[in-house]
């Protein structure tokens, strides 16, 4: 390979360019993890540019690739030598920090999970020397974030490396994913049986719960019913109930039990060790639906924020603990737990989400900011999930948004522009849907995107009438709305699937409709009542305003809305929609 240096190389001298094209042309043993040429000519460097450095080194000894990054942040270059998806990509990196911290960053490890590194390792430098070194590999897939883990090592003494064990490592890590892939790829549908408390409400929730479970793609064996009494603080459902289950789950042959509260970390391994099967709760079950279907950046981030959330209070220990290699005084003994750990690492995990989620914040109210500046309302779909919402966005704006007959479809927010009419411009925003028991943490993570239901101008609550449970979940869209601060806003209830209903639909008037978004059955209504509740607050007017009176044309178009705008001789002619403040401030401006 030629000796080629990636990244940005602005204010490098070329000697210095070099030095580092240099790099390409140090050997080392395949038995040597990094060499302590490696080391010192990575240190010197990046003591003298500040910028880090990455080295991509294949398993004969060879660097393949050298970048040169920025001191403020991580720059990997996606590095994939080896095509095959059932092994690991085939190099390792090796990249500076030149702050002296060696410790790796979620970059990292995320770089390290996508690209399928060897390994990820990170150099710590200060003053042009190296002062530490952490070495990261992919552990076991971790079923409840559908992610592999970490084994991270370190910190090691850079000049005395334990070179052999590190490069033994990485055929462990690639024995590990060649297992973990030929599962996957060889697993089938998980058996589940669903477990519930009997409840006076005349809403079945596990019948709900076995619609999430077929989202999630389980095959569901069997439905549990137990009676509500004090609940159990180790099993949940008491001792003898959880042996019944244990001989039910040999019956059916089931390898998963779905219940359907949030349950404890003690009692989710009490239950696990009784019924000889994995047991997880309705909220994760929830949250695993959420992470397969995000597909935006906020979206992702929204759901590993409310894993993480979750997760933490419920970590007891165990799993594989992780090994640390010594690194020489002051690194050995028995150092921190895993349980500890973890938590750390988990603590320190949603503090990098949030800060991420609150730049995307600042991102979101200035479109915010935007739309209520060039004073385009905002419309808002809300409504139980799988209550038509998607369907209703494509219906009204001619979309093609992703609607199917199935629970959380979709999840990402989708805003569309529509004409009335009338003539009025509107904007339609689809928002995440509700569901019965939805998870605390899931409402917290999503709450800048529910946000955008409390700067709405009018909320189309969209029903499924057609389910014999509309009333229960009419409530619950009612309640998140409410700790939303969005009780007060306008709302046009929708009543969509009256082709599916088997009772009378409901009648008709200007806050509640009935419609089949499907077959576009009441859709001129449904704009008709948009554009009324739109403009009920609003007065239209018509006049001529002189050119030399122009500032009330702006001022028209920023507190009102323009319909019409012609250019006379005597001056401009306009018929616009304003509230009875504006217009009373307009004829300060103007007398009409």
């Amino acid at each position: 390979m030629a000796n080629k240096v990636n990244g940005n190389l602005t204010g490098i001298k070329n000697t210095i360019i070099e030095r580092i094209k240099a790099i390409y042309e140090i050997e080392m043993d395949q038995s040597e993890f990094a060499s302590i040429e490696l080391i010192n000519a990575l240190s010197t460097l990046t003591g003298e540019i500040d910028r880090e450095i990455s080295v991509y080194i294949a398993r004969n000894g060879s660097i393949v690739d050298v970048s040169v990054g920025d001191s403020s942040k991580v720059s990997l270059p996606n590095m994939r030598l080896v095509r095959n998806e059932d092994r690991l990509c085939g190099v390792r990196c090796i990249h500076t920090h030149p702050n002296g911290d060696g410790r790796l960053s979620g970059v990292d490890i995320g770089t390290l999970r996508s690209s399928k590194l060897d390994c990820m390792a990170a150099l710590g430098v200060l003053d042009g020397k190296p002062t530490q070194l952490y070495a990261a590999y992919l552990g076991e897939m971790n079923e409840e974030t559908d992610a592999y883990d970490a084994l991270i090592y370190g910190p090691l003494r850079p000049l005395k490396l334990p070179q052999r064990a590190l490069i033994a490592e990485i055929f462990n890590s690639d024995d590990r994913f060649r297992s973990v892939t030929k599962a996957v790829e060889d697993a089938e549908s998980e058996r589940a049986i669903l477990v519930g408390m009997e409840n006076s409400e005349g809403y079945d929730t596990l019948e709900e719960l076995g619609e999430l479970a077929r989202t999630a793609g389980a095959v569901v064996l069997n439905k549990i019913y137990t009676r509500r009494r004090a609940i159990d603080n180790a099993t949940y459902i008491g001792s003898g109930k959880a042996e019944e289950l244990a001989l039910m789950r040999s019956e059916l042959e089931a390898d998963l039990f779905i219940f359907d509260d949030e349950l404890s970390a003690i009692q989710l391994r009490s239950l696990e060790e009784i019924l000889g099967a994995r047991v997880i709760d309705r909220t994760t079950l929830i949250l695993d639906i959420f992470a397969a279907r995000a597909t935006s950046r906020e979206g992702k981030l929204q759901v590993e924020l409310a894993q993480m959330r979750y997760r933490l209070p419920r970590l007891l220990g165990q799993g594989q603990v992780l090994s640390r290699l010594g690194g020489g005084i002051g690194t050995r003994g028995p150092g921190e737990k895993k349980l500890e750990i973890d938590r750390r690492r988990i603590r320190r995990r949603i503090y990098e989400l949030e800060t991420e989620l609150a730049e995307i914040e600042k991102q979101r109210e200035l479109r915010r900011e935007s739309r209520k500046a060039n004073r385009i309302p905002l419309v808002a779909l809300v409504g139980y999930t799988n209550a038509g919402k998607s369907t209703l966005l494509n219906r009204l704006t001619s979309s093609t948004v992703l609607a199917e007959d199935m629970l959380f479809a979709t999840l990402d927010p989708v805003v569309r522009q529509v004409t009335l009419p009338g003539g009025t411009e509107a904007l339609i925003s689809d928002t995440v849907g509700f569901i019965n028991k939805l998870p605390h943490d899931l409402v917290k993570a999503f709450r800048s995107t529910l946000e955008e239901v409390s700067s709405s101008d009018l909320i189309l609550h969209v029903i499924d009438f057609s389910s014999p449970y509309h009333e229960k979940q009419m409530q619950v869209v009612d309640d998140v709305l409410a700790s939303l601060n969005a009780a007060d806003i306008p709302t046009v209830l929708v009543f969509n699937k009256i082709d599916r209903a088997e009772e009378p639909a409901p009648a008709a008037s200007e806050h509640r409709l009935c419609i089949s978004a499907k077959h576009g059955t009441g859709i001129d209504a449904l704009f008709g009542a948009i554009e009324t509740a739109l403009n009920s607050a609003r007065q239209e007017i018509e006049l001529t305003v002189p050119y030399s009176k122009y500032e009330a044309i702006a001022f028209i178009r920023e507190r009102g809305m323009l319909l019409e705008e012609e250019h006379l001789d005597s001056g401009t002619r306009i018929r616009a929609r304003l509230d009875a403040a504006d217009i009373g401030q307009l004829k300060k401006i103007i007398d009409f």
